[in-house]
């Protein structure tokens, strides 16, 4: 029994030291990691993943479209990249406020109905 306590509590000393683990590639894997789960979050966002089925070879062949069509942009063929990101850019600010606003207003009816949870998320 005293063996089993001894093992969990080593266990949970390795776990706290790896979270703690300040190395400089540990740190720049978290930051990657973080980075690519963001990424794939926009894509959910979107609404890619329903409407591919989660086919991947698809979305991956529509952002090469997207990364092609940037290109030829710069390359003058079809006008300014810049003109493109700006468009693409202001498009996306306006999804994430309403989002934002979506999310404000679904607390808000959270604490009119007293529902609990929502002071917690925010």
């Amino acid at each position: 029994m005293q063996l089993r306590r001894l093992t969990v509590q080593r266990n949970r000393l390795d776990l706290a030291r790896a979270r703690a683990d300040t190395r400089q590639w540990v740190q720049d894997r978290r930051a990657r990691t973080r980075h690519l789960i963001e990424l794939g979050g926009l894509v959910q966002k979107a609404g890619l993943v329903e409407l591919v089925e989660d086919d991947r070879a698809t979305m991956l062949g529509g952002f090469l479209a997207l990364a092609d069509q940037l290109q030829e942009q710069e390359n003058g063929r079809q006008g300014k990249a810049s003109d493109l990101l700006a468009r693409w850019r202001r498009r996306g600010l306006r999804a994430f406020d309403a989002d934002k606003e979506a999310a404000a207003e679904s607390s808000g009816r959270r604490e009119e109905t007293g529902q609990p949870g929502s002071a917690a998320r925010e």
